[in-house]
């Protein structure tokens, strides 16, 4: 293969992988989601979780934990948090103990629920749409 024919199909794959990349990070907002925790807060920490609206502002919602707490109890430590910083427009309750489940509510848009950061270990958090 020529060098002019390599570089051109180095670009046309650069331009296909890009374009995967982009399709891939559009939001996929749904009316409900579901966080999932396994185990525990080895440390003393913060998780933050962030509800992004359809065509609206993102919405960081830290939860403060204390060392060695359990799933159940961060669960409802999340729930709260998100309660208290989201406000009408959401549902947000815990389910089976360790998950807490986020729904919209009335005209509230569809929206995006991802882990923003966290500072604990010990503890595994999934996010996944309903």
């Amino acid at each position: 293969m020529s060098t002019v024919h390599l570089r051109r199909w180095l670009t046309v794959a650069a331009a296909a992988l890009l374009g995967a990349l982009v399709l891939s990070a559009q939001a996929d907002p749904s009316n409900k989601w579901r966080i999932k925790l396994n185990h525990r807060a080895d440390n003393e920490g913060a998780i933050v979780l962030r509800v992004a609206p359809m065509d609206g502002t993102p919405i960081d919602v830290e939860t403060k934990v204390p060392a060695n707490t359990g799933e159940n109890h961060i669960a409802k430590l999340i729930r709260d948090a998100l309660k208290a910083t989201l406000g009408e427009g959401y549902h947000v309750e815990t389910d089976d103990g360790e998950d807490v489940v986020i729904g919209r509510e009335g005209k509230t848009p569809k929206f995006e629920v991802t882990l923003a950061g966290t500072t604990l270990t010990g503890l595994d958090v999934k996010i996944k749409k309903e």
